[in-house]
């Protein structure tokens, strides 16, 4: 199925890891009417992956941005109402849930990052190989833009974004390049900005490590949406919604995301009670199961056929108790 003006989402989305992790999610979804949330529902290839190995579940797709939610919804119109599209950003989780009357979720799945219709759709900005007005946002209605970023954000608070958010080893470097240039001409369009992060990164620097603007468009990404603002919500906000056996399964493209993570999965899976105690009461008892071990990445075959998943991280827990 497809929408007007848009190409058939099956053939130009390929949806990251999806048999390993509809494997991973199956058990929790086999009683009827089991819920599965999809918070980052994009072109609905994992959602969509979900309603047919699951027939009895229910799927609840929420994403920020209309357009994916326009394409998905012809996408999965077929399960009827056992899909309900909501339009909000993830960390809204707990007002969703409340809005459909829903207590308790059997498993969610966040696809961090950019969807291939952000990536495809050269007018959104976000990818660096094209010249688009500098944009970024996944959500039109919000008002930050990546071109408000660049052209009015203090040296220091740029330094700190591309630092921290782009793990961008030349940011100082890159970012008295840009306060350079806007002071002859502010920025609108993404050409001129790849132009002056690569002049300003040192030609040896430019030969290795993938495209000399990557880290620091990440970085306007994520701070023009605050994303990791968003998954520090949701992550206890899923993990308090999932019912015992749940599962919460998250797909990260890089360290930020993937530490974040790591570290919420690693709290809730480990006692409380302090090391020389010999018996650990039941509100001190872990919560969560880990399902994989550490991080697990896409294989081979599926990384030559959908080099976007080359960086993918797949970390999955199951409540297995609750203490509070």
């Amino acid at each position: 199925m497809t929408v007007a003006g848009a190409a058939d989402p099956a053939r130009i989305h390929v949806p990251v890891m999806r048999e390993r992790i509809i494997d991973l999610l199956r058990p929790a979804l086999q009683a009827p009417g089991a819920v599965h949330v999809d918070g980052t529902l994009g072109m609905g290839g994992h959602a969509e992956a979900v309603l047919e190995a699951c027939p009895t579940a229910r799927v609840v797709g929420i994403d920020r941005d209309p357009d994916a939610l326009a394409i998905a919804g012809a996408r999965l119109a077929r399960f009827g109402d056992r899909f309900t599209a909501v339009e909000a950003v993830y960390d809204e989780l707990p007002e969703v849930l409340q809005e459909l009357g829903i207590e308790q979720i059997n498993s969610m799945l966040l696809d961090l990052g950019l969807s291939s219709l952000q990536i495809d759709r050269r007018e959104r900005g976000f990818a660096y190989s094209v010249d688009a007005p500098l944009d970024m946002r996944m959500d039109g209605k919000q008002g930050l833009t990546a071109a408000d970023v660049v052209n009015s954000y203090e040296p220091r608070e740029l330094v700190r974004i591309l630092r921290v958010y782009g793990e961008e080893r030349f940011a100082d470097r890159i970012v008295r390049a840009l306060v350079a240039a806007r002071e002859q001409e502010p920025f609108e369009r993404s050409g001129r900005l790849v132009q002056v992060i690569g002049d300003a990164i040192p030609m040896a620097a430019r030969k290795s490590g993938g495209h000399p603007a990557k880290r620091t468009f990440q970085a306007l990404r994520i701070e023009v949406n605050a994303e990791l603002e968003a998954l520090e919500g949701v992550l206890p906000a899923a993990l308090d919604a999932l019912a015992v056996g749940g599962r919460l399964a998250v797909l990260a493209y890089h360290s930020l995301e993937d530490r974040m993570v790591k570290t919420v999965f690693r709290e809730g899976s480990t006692d409380k009670a302090p090391k020389n105690l010999p018996v650990v009461p039941e509100g001190m008892r872990a919560e969560l199961m880990l399902l994989t071990r550490g991080a697990e990445k896409p294989g081979d075959d599926e990384v030559q056929s959908n080099p976007r998943a080359a960086s993918a991280r797949l970390r999955v827990a199951e409540r297995i108790r609750r203490t509070a």
